[in-house]
């Protein structure tokens, strides 16, 4: 009698904890939510946005086009995550992409494995497209400029608080001459206490 009225009780309990209601929040993804102190959305869209607005108010990019006539053309290549946690660095590489390009002061390419798969494509259409929408070979657009950077962090704890560090590095070079033309850093620090 005592086990069952134990069961009882056990189900009783679990019955109302699942009648707890969820609720969601819709809110504007502009808006700033840091619920675990780890990198976010935030802090790739914010740092994405102050590093792109500080490579394209830097002197190579009048010095190219004064050399050149153009603007130029730049290939997002790689952005390591060497920090302490999981970041997909493939999402900040998109938000400087969108920044880059929406700035209109510059050109973009396409990054290896996506240049890769047009490739295939192309190869396909010679054979299967028709003669007048072929994609023509040796027609890419190539790039003047690379981006490649990483992502570090440090944590300090000490008994219910913890610092973290985000350190974002971005280098852009001159793909013909391996020159460093703009190197950009920046940094967040977060205080998460428990």
């Amino acid at each position: 009698m005592k086990k069952v009225s134990i069961i009882l009780l056990l189900a009783a309990v679990v019955a109302l904890g699942s009648c707890q209601r969820r609720t969601v929040t819709r809110v504007d993804t502009q808006s700033t939510i840091d619920l675990s102190g780890r990198w976010n959305d935030s802090d790739s869209r914010m740092v994405a946005q102050e590093m792109i607005n500080d490579v394209l108010n830097r002197p190579w990019l009048s010095r190219f086009e004064n050399r050149n006539n153009r603007v130029p053309v730049l290939i997002v290549a790689d952005v390591k995550n060497r920090t302490h946690e999981h970041i997909d660095a493939e999402t900040f590489m998109r938000n400087m992409e969108r920044e880059l390009l929406n700035s209109g002061m510059v050109r973009l390419v396409q990054g290896r494995e996506f240049r890769e798969s047009v490739r295939e494509e192309r190869a396909d259409q010679q054979e299967f497209a028709s003669p007048e929408t072929i994609a023509r070979w040796q027609r890419e657009l190539g790039a003047d400029y690379m981006f490649t950077g990483t992502i570090n962090s440090i944590v300090d704890e000490h008994r219910r608080q913890r610092v973290i560090y985000y350190q974002v590095n971005l280098e852009l070079t001159d793909m013909e001459t391996n020159e460093k033309v703009w190197i950009g850093e920046k940094q967040i620090r977060k205080v998460v206490t428990n």
